[in-house]
C-alpha cells in the first residue's frame, strides 16, 4: 500500500506535465506544417554551378 502513495502522485505528475507540454506545443504552432519537412528531400533543386539548358556556361546570354 505504501508503494501506491509514492507511485500514484508521480504518475499523475508525469501525466499532467505531458498534457501541459502537448497543449503548449499545439498553441505555439509546433504541429502547423507536418508535410514540408518530409517532402523537402524529394524536391529536385537546380545547382547554381551547373549551366542550365539555355546557358552556355561562358557567362553569355546565349544570343
Amino acid at each position: 500500500m505504501s508503494v501506491l502513495t509514492i507511485a500514484l502522485p508521480i504518475a499523475l505528475l508525469l501525466g499532467g506535465s505531458a498534457l501541459v507540454a502537448c497543449i503548449w506545443s499545439i498553441r505555439h504552432g509546433q504541429f502547423d506544417d507536418l508535410d514540408s519537412a518530409s517532402v523537402r528531400i524529394l524536391v529536385d533543386e537546380k545547382r547554381l554551378d551547373e549551366p542550365g539548358p539555355n546557358q552556355t556556361g561562358s557567362g553569355e546570354d546565349g544570343k
